[in-house]
């Protein structure tokens, strides 16, 4: 792990709502840090497996946040952080690898994925590349957004946010390479089980409307299966890939504490809670990935309510979900007994999702279609309303230069987009803004990865579970695998909204009228991805179509940046305001607030804005930090014209606290009228917890 001491929807959902390469020769096993550098030549057959992780944690405050599209959540504070987990696997017999991450954000980005190979080529050459990098997303709707280079993915957070673009890919790059730092001979086995309480069919009238064939193979309306991944260095578990589709939704628009949600939550149950793992102790401790699969019309809220079901408590909720989760992954692992063996290989080719002729063998009535360029229908404006309904602070007569942007986002659509689009009612034709940059992406990259006898379909989207049940039957027949040795992974390389079957699209609800390009999206998918795996399968190289363009140098921003920071009169930073009460009882919450500084100032990545330390032996030692489950760092702003600001830190103490004497720390930074940032520290007194 690297880590540091505590001092280092859509149109964004109007638009906040509405809106081969060839084959690269196999490399030589390039040598890292350890017994990874060994020969290929000179191993037995069988992989070489390493993982990493790293903090993706951005702007913590006063910063629009990604997944709602909604103006008025802004971000307050933090209650777990952000991150970012890889596993490297390199077939030692022929030198191929693969570099699988997930990180906790709603979506990967283009905007990020084009940095991040940047990155990677700058530091391993050719070793990783856009082909075999795969970058998918957890889908959280509690972290900040900003960093996209499409119009409409920037909207709530008022463009463009490079500090939080920044840290997302400073901390991908880092897991990839202390992956890539940690390979060493071991095996990987596979797992399969199913979860039923962990999700409900959001959008249950479009998935009605899908064949008997298709509904059959998801008897309750949803998709239960979770696939896991074992990853082991010679006798010892290292790490864990569980995949289970369900949104990452269980925490509500109303919530402004960055957080992973609840499949943060299941990693951080079993990282820290099961194997032990300190994220700011140095060295690599076990990697318990959560990503998602096509989770497009899968919910956590239970109710059919955003943040009701189990309970009425989103928190409460993000922990439940996510423990059944990590349990049921917990289950799998630990009965993983088939083997994992094969090559690794991988396809990725860039393809204009604007423009695909179908073949009739991919659409419903069999006859030859083609996609749209990307609209945005109406039905989008009401959101999803069990988990998120439409979005608040839009209204007529807005002006300033968010009404500016908005304005430019009226454009009449000709007649032949919306026959093209039918029976989609147009609310943004999205693929028709290009200035100042495209509001929506066009051209999207479509990989395969392999690993063994398992495949995985990166797509850039969000998929219903009979979309990605076709996608996975296409792929599977041209490869001649069972369907359920391919898994399809959503929210992966780029983001394009959602992919809706033909039959689901012409309901019109929230998921077709957010699906881009028309009715024959889904099939556009189904075959261009066979067209990867007919390739994978035949060794064939593949024509990598044309990458689409770096769009940063066309950012803006309407977020000021921090000016000055200030104290109130008679305090100075790192003063304690309100101090704890003098004893705590177990079940009781700690409260501690402190003269501070503008989180933005410091990210403190791989770090902490506040330490509970326990008086061990004489010597305060860390107990928790900002990264665990139980405490809460909140930032308010007491006076926007003198820059004073205070930080709240609230921490429940868990029944299984030990007895003892405790103390809050709380970790800030200041910044001065020349600019220059200081550090300080604040402590509160001492108290007892029984």
């Amino acid at each position: 792990m690297r880590l540091a001491r505590p001092r280092t929807r859509t149109l964004t959902l109007l638009l906040t709502a509405a809106l081969g390469v060839a084959v690269p020769p196999a490399p030589p096993v390039a040598a890292g840090t350890g017994p990874a550098g060994t020969a290929a030549t000179a191993e037995p057959p069988g992989y070489l497996v390493g993982r990493g992780i790293s903090d993706v944690t951005g702007e913590i405050a006063e910063v629009g946040m990604m997944g709602y599209s909604s103006f008025e959540q802004k971000a307050s504070g933090l209650h777990q952080r952000q991150r970012s987990r890889a596993f490297v696997v390199v077939d030692r017999a022929t030198g191929r690898r693969v570099a699988y991450v997930n990180a906790d954000l709603a979506m990967i980005f283009e905007a990020v994925r084009q940095q991040v190979i940047a990155r990677l080529k700058q530091r391993y050459g050719t070793l990783y590349t856009e082909q075999n990098v795969l970058l998918s997303a957890t889908h959280t709707h509690a972290g900040p957004g900003g960093f996209s280079h499409h119009l409409a993915y920037n909207l709530a957070s008022l463009g463009f946010q490079k500090g939080t673009y920044g840290a997302i890919v400073d901390g991908i790059v880092e897991s990839v390479a202390e992956a890539h730092d940690d390979l060493r001979p071991g095996t990987v086995t596979l797992g399969r089980g199913e979860l039923t309480d962990a999700s409900v069919n959001r959008s249950r009238a479009a998935f009605d409307r899908n064949p008997a064939q298709d509904r059959a193979a998801f008897p309750g309306g949803i998709d239960p299966a979770m696939t896991v991944l074992r990853f082991r260095q010679g006798g010892a578990d290292v790490g864990a890939i569980s995949w289970f589709a369900t949104h990452n939704t269980s925490l509500t628009n109303a919530n402004t504490l960055v957080s992973p949600d609840n499949k943060g939550y299941a990693a951080y149950r079993w990282e820290h809670d099961h194997a032990g793992v300190r994220y700011l102790d140095p060295g690599p401790g076990f990697v318990a990935a959560f990503p998602n699969t096509n989770a497009g019309d899968m919910s956590p809220n239970l109710n059919l309510r955003p943040g009701s079901g189990p309970t009425e408590d989103e928190f409460a909720n993000t922990r439940i979900i996510g423990e059944r989760q990590f349990a049921k992954a917990r289950q799998i692992y630990d009965g993983a007994t088939t083997p994992v063996t094969g090559g690794v290989d991988s396809r990725m080719r860039f393809v204009d999702m604007e423009n695909v002729a179908v073949d009739g063998r991919y659409t419903p009535d069999g006859r030859p279609g083609r996609t749209c360029t990307a609209m945005v229908g109406a039905s989008t404006l009401a959101g999803s309303t069990e988990d998120g309904p439409a979005i608040p602070g839009f209204r007529e007569g807005m002006t300033g230069p968010i009404g500016r942007i908005l304005a430019s986002l009226d454009v009449p659509p000709p007649a032949s987009l919306l026959a093209c689009q039918a029976p989609k009612a147009n609310l943004v034709p999205t693929g028709l803004i290009t200035e100042p940059v495209r509001a929506t992406p066009n051209v999207l990259p479509l990989q395969i990865l392999r690993i063994g006898q398992l495949y995985l379909v990166a797509g850039p989207a969000e998929y219903t579970i009979v979309s990605g049940l076709r996608i996975r039957r296409s792929v599977a027949a041209e490869l001649g695998v069972p369907p359920e040795n391919v898994l399809l992974q959503g929210y992966a390389n780029a983001y394009s909204q959602y992919v809706t079957t033909p039959e689901e699209y012409a309901l019109q609800q929230y998921e077709g009228g957010s699906t881009l390009y028309g009715p024959h999206t889904l099939p556009a998918h189904q075959q261009e991805f066979a067209r990867l795996a007919a390739a994978l399968r035949d060794g064939a190289p593949v024509d990598p179509g044309t990458a689409p363009p770096d769009l940063s140098g066309a950012q803006f921003t309407l977020q000021t940046g921090v000016v000055l920071d200030s104290a109130p009169p008679s305090t100075s930073f790192g003063q304690v305001l309100t101090e704890p009460a003098a004893a705590h009882r177990r079940g009781e919450t700690v409260t501690a607030e402190f003269v501070t500084g503008h989180p933005k100032n410091d990210l403190h990545r791989n770090g902490t804005y506040l330490e509970v330390q326990r008086l061990v032996d004489g010597t305060w030692r860390r107990h928790l930090d900002d990264g665990d489950w139980h405490t809460k760092f909140r930032w308010t702003r007491l006076n926007a014209v003198t820059g004073t600001s205070k930080a709240t830190v609230t921490w429940d103490v868990a029944a299984d606290t030990p007895p003892g004497t405790y103390r809050i720390v709380h970790f800030g930074d200041r910044r001065n009228l020349l600019g220059r940032v200081t550090p300080f520290t604040g402590v509160s007194r001492a108290f007892t917890v029984s």
